[in-house]
């Protein structure tokens, strides 16, 4: 044991000696720092036209197209839709006006690179928009002012609280809170409305783990109109608001520490099939390069880096944050699974049948108001969804001290935090919460509902890649 130990050392010290060598002369190529955000909120908030409009002020789309969108829109019957249509590319979801996948586009500002994720809001699609968010750094939780709208979407069974419990479970830190449909008639711009809203919702962001000073910022804009968007909004339309518009708030956050020099790690959210097998994700650890060697874990599959691309350029290296295409060889497209993770070598992600976590149950279903040994649920961490097991509850914790409690547990209820040990049906990638974040969060879902969120914090002693 002791011998491998020491292969692995030294087999890593080449791949970090490689790592050096190979960056000395690309670090002079200084590059805009890049952020992925995700839009999420309720259904018919405004995410979707918001992505658009962030596209149409950064001249990532022209007037022709903005046009040909406009006249589809209007012979539709949906002529405030236009926007919506430059994220939603696929006609169910126009025909529908929900966006149904994940939307993904590229805009600059003076400072930063950023990859928008449009999530959707729909109930039936909370998978998609974890899928969405779980590749983010920063989420805009886009509210609607109109009257009604804004209660709709922050009742019980409204997708606001959902979605930003699930931004901060899945590691989003940063949140913005943009109040959209500000010119509505049913508010004109009101201070009163816009104060309401901050008040109602800032508890609830709280109770999530969001510090509200820190990490949350509150914007009015008007998505239709671009309005406080690129620059601020004009005294005559709003005399009350001194802040940033959401280009500038966007610009000024600090991104999130990444190791561009750890093990390599890129979860994969998708594969296809162009003159080799190309594989799809962010990369959350580590740096890339062309002839690389890697492994796709859970098979341990060794395989050879071809190219790396980003949107249509072919790049010489790729580093954490950044959503890649990575062209492979000595692989087959069928033989690779969406959660499957493309990893270093030298240090390969743990591959586990199951795992122990700290749970904290949000609410349970009502007729499964238990939660015990033998609860099984649906678990989703990284781009893995997998079904899953409760086999033993080891210990309750204390909400408040978050101690260990003495007394032996058989079953919790809503709101109980509790150690647990998990099982899934099949071999997953997971790392341990303290490790890689990123890694080791997750949510469990039953009958289309997040019933807890958790962290790993315990693999076992032997693992599947050892």
């Amino acid at each position: 044991m002791e011998q491998d130990t020491e292969v692995d050392i030294k087999h890593e010290e080449m791949a970090q000696a490689h790592s050096e060598d190979s960056q000395q002369p690309e670090e002079e190529v200084e590059e805009k720092p890049h952020m992925n955000v995700v839009f999420i909120g309720h259904v018919d908030a405004g995410k979707s036209t918001t992505g658009g409009q962030i596209l149409y002020l950064s001249k990532m789309v022209d007037e022709r197209t903005i046009q040909k969108y406009e006249k589809e829109a209007k012979e539709k019957n949906r002529e405030s839709w236009y926007m919506a249509y430059i994220m939603d590319t696929n006609e169910e979801e126009r025909a529908k006006g929900k966006t149904v996948e994940v939307g993904r586009a590229h805009f600059e500002t003076d400072k930063t690179r950023f990859t928008i994720l449009d999530a959707p809001g729909h109930k039936s699609y909370v998978p998609n928009m974890i899928s969405g968010a779980s590749q983010a750094d920063v989420g805009v939780l886009v509210i609607s002012a109109r009257k009604g709208e804004f209660e709709t979407g922050f009742e019980r069974g409204g997708q606001t609280r959902e979605h930003a419990m699930l931004a901060k479970t899945l590691g989003i830190c940063k949140l913005f809170v943009v109040v959209n449909k500000m010119d509505d008639p049913s508010v004109e711009w009101a201070k009163d409305r816009f104060d309401e809203i901050e008040k109602k919702i800032s508890p609830f962001l709280k109770s999530c783990g969001y510090n509200l000073k820190k990490d949350v910022q509150f914007l009015p804009i008007s998505a239709l109109h671009g309005t406080n968007m690129k620059d601020r909004v004009p005294k005559n339309v709003c005399g009350w608001w001194n802040g940033p518009c959401l280009f500038e708030a966007l610009d000024a956050i600090e991104l999130p520490p990444r190791d561009p020099r750890g093990p390599f790690r890129m979860p994969l959210i998708d594969k296809f099939k162009d003159m080799g097998t190309v594989v799809m994700g962010k990369i959350e650890s580590g740096t890339v390069r062309q002839g690389d060697s890697l492994f796709i874990m859970p098979n341990k599959v060794h395989v050879k880096v071809v190219a790396v691309y980003r949107e249509s350029d072919e790049l010489k290296y790729a580093r954490p944050g950044e959503n890649v295409r990575v062209k492979l060889s000595g692989v087959e497209e069928d033989d690779i699974s969406t959660g499957f993770v493309l990893s270093s070598i030298a240090k390969p992600i743990h591959a586990v049948l199951e795992f122990d976590a700290q749970l904290q149950i949000l609410e349970l279903l009502e007729h499964k108001a238990i939660f015990t040994a033998g609860y099984k649920a649906v678990l989703h961490i990284h781009s893995v969804v997998e079904e899953c097991e409760i086999m033993e509850l080891l210990e309750q914790m204390d909400p408040r001290t978050k101690k260990p409690m003495k007394k032996k547990i058989l079953f919790v209820k809503t709101g109980a935090v509790v150690l647990c040990r998990i099982q899934v049906n099949d071999t997953i990638c997971v790392e341990k919460f303290s490790d890689f974040p990123q890694l080791g969060r997750f949510t469990l879902r039953d009958e289309g509902k997040t019933v807890a969120i958790g962290k790993v914090v315990k693999l076992p002693t032997i693992t599947r890649n050892e």
